[in-house]
């Protein structure tokens, strides 16, 4: 009999036998082959199917190139540049493994290669870490007592929250559409770039020294905890064992989770009914892209080492006038990771440094601040004083929460 034919008529038997699992049905969802099919099982399939059933045997089909080397050649072990799967599962996971076939573009040839999956390695830490960093603040945090609502959330928490809405839908839509190198390319960067380098980053300072259960630090504990909800979830597709073992410590923080993560629903994000807190922190983000560069250049020429030691003044043009007018001093030293800020029409010549940043057009003034460091949260404050014993007494701030929680 011709394989071709055989072959061909496949969806007969596994999809229209007696035997046939009882959950298959005809036509087949998909059919998923090779590219060097499209005149091979595919039309074969689709020849008999139309010519005995009138129609196709599958509903759509689904094409992949070929796994070639790091350069792009035939993997060859007479040319040594063959990498087998059992050696990177051995080395790194089987995490890694899948997080390279799901962060490939399967509608051409697939590269691997040992710099690839370092990088990919790399990816994973970043995606892995940013859990544990949320896992290890949560420790405390009993969703069902503490959670703080929508009304409580800080602007910046709830900045975060319609990010993690759009990172929800982008993921969404490429696991739908069959796109798998996009949802774990958006949530590293999520991860890397929203969280890390911004986020997670800025509300250190609430995290450490706020009181321990005010609703400040219990807003950013809410914002969190969702935030590795949705992540978990959607990263399980292809992080599998991962994602089950951040599942089992959230579990210890709420046992009302389903027993795996495998078991659980996809999550579903709303944006906010309130659409202009991500406009203006969009056009903050501007901003503060601005002041770091400041405190870079300050850095460079010694001015500051640690951006808690400036004291900074912002000039801001007229179309940054909302942040002004919209967003505090006090956020904009939080989100800025300084002691001190002050906005000013012009910046004086008392600072030691006056930045006119060329994308932005605002100017920054940074200078060291005169005054002593807090021994508990670090920034320098005017009420900092040295002790009987020579020990400096803690700012307003932390004083307080010191007194609370006698």
């Amino acid at each position: 009999m011709d394989v071709w034919f055989d072959s061909g008529s496949s969806w007969a038997a596994v999809l229209e036998s007696s035997s046939a699992h009882k959950s298959l049905r005809y036509p087949a969802e998909m059919y998923l082959e090779g590219s060097d099919q499209h005149r091979g099982w595919f039309q074969t399939s689709l020849l008999n199917s139309v010519a005995t059933r009138g129609r196709a045997p599958f509903k759509s089909v689904l094409t992949h190139g070929f796994i070639v080397a790091g350069d792009g050649r035939k993997m060859s072990k007479s040319l040594g540049n063959s990498i087998a799967p059992e050696e990177v599962i051995g080395k790194f996971g089987a995490d890694i493994l899948r997080l390279w076939v799901a962060s490939s573009d399967y509608r051409g040839d697939i590269r691997i290669s040992q710099q690839i999956i370092d990088n990919l390695a790399e990816s994973y830490r970043r995606i892995r870490n940013t859990a544990r960093f949320l896992l290890a603040n949560l420790s405390d945090f009993d969703p069902h007592k503490d959670r703080q609502p929508y009304e409580k959330l800080s602007p910046v928490d709830r900045y975060i929250m319609a990010k993690l809405a759009h990172l929800y839908r982008k993921v969404t839509q490429g696991y739908e559409e069959h796109e798998f190198h996009v949802p774990m390319f958006l949530v590293h960067q999520f991860c890397d770039n929203d969280l890390s380098a911004f986020y997670l980053d800025i509300s250190k300072d609430r995290l450490y020294a706020d009181e321990r259960d005010g609703w400040p630090r219990r807003a950013i504990l809410t914002t969190m905890w969702d935030v590795l909800n949705v992540l978990v979830r959607m990263m399980a597709p292809v992080l599998c064992f991962t994602a089950e073992e951040i599942w089992q410590e959230m579990r210890k923080i709420d046992p009302s989770l389903e027993e795996s993560v495998l078991l659980a629903k996809w999550p579903h994000v709303e944006l906010a009914p309130d659409d202009t807190v991500e406009p203006l922190w969009n056009q903050f983000m501007e901003a503060r892209a601005a002041v770091l560069r400041a405190l870079e250049a300050a850095r460079a020429q010694g001015i500051v080492g640690h951006p808690l030691e400036a004291q900074i003044a912002v000039a801001l043009p007229e179309k940054f006038s909302s942040l002004r007018e919209e967003i505090s001093e006090a956020d904009w030293e939080m989100a800025c990771i300084v002691s001190a800020l002050e906005f000013a029409p012009e910046i004086s010549p008392d600072y030691a440094i006056a930045y006119a940043d060329e994308e932005t057009g605002i100017k920054i003034g940074v200078m060291k601040s005169p005054f002593e460091k807090c021994p508990r949260c670090w920034k320098r404050r005017p009420e900092v004083r040295g002790g009987d014993e020579g020990e400096l007494t803690p700012c307003a701030r932390c004083a307080a929460v010191l007194a609370a929680q006698r």
